[in-house]
């Protein structure tokens, strides 16, 4: 019996993408021959004829359910507001342990969540770490049918500084 084995590596095509200190902390087989690969940075995702990263820090949601792996990146706005794209999905031949990985990226991303009532709904303010940054970076969500109004992005950013504020001298 054998005590030590090899992993499987990601193909070398992929692997030249990254930076030189990046590494793959997990894969996946994606259909069409391509893969889906998990960095410290994020999620290198197939797109075209190539991959694309997609940040841990603006990944909004992610699920596994019946062989797909689905994810929702947001876009900031404004460095304030976190918009949501369309769902992007691959189906994992193969997924190895990819889909945990990202669970546990995603998670370990969001360092505090607040949800508090704006004008016409709820906005969820998020501190999330930024992969190769140190600190955290604050965002918000509008929900709920809440408007993107200035009267709205100016009430988030009044409470995002108190709750910054607050959180650098947590840290201190």
């Amino acid at each position: 019996m054998k005590l030590f084995h090899r992993r499987e590596a990601p193909p070398a095509a992929l692997i030249s993408l990254l930076d030189k200190d990046e590494r793959v902390l997990s894969w996946g087989d994606a259909a069409g021959g391509t893969v889906v690969v998990a960095t410290p940075r994020g999620l290198w995702w197939p797109e075209g004829s190539g991959n694309r990263l997609i940040g841990w820090q603006v990944v909004s949601k992610a699920t596994w359910r019946d062989g797909a792996l689905q994810v929702i990146e947001a876009d900031v706005d404004d460095d304030l507001l976190l918009i949501d794209r369309l769902p992007v999905t691959a189906v994992l031949a193969t997924p190895r342990d990819l889909p945990a990985t990202v669970r546990k990226r995603v998670e370990a991303n969001v360092v505090s969540s607040e949800v508090v009532a704006v004008e016409g709904g709820v906005a969820r303010l998020v501190a999330r770490h930024v992969p190769g940054q140190d600190g955290v970076q604050w965002w918000a969500r509008l929900e709920q049918g809440a408007a993107d109004t200035e009267q709205v992005r100016s009430a988030i950013r009044a409470r995002l500084a108190l709750l910054q504020s607050d959180w650098e001298a947590r840290q201190n």
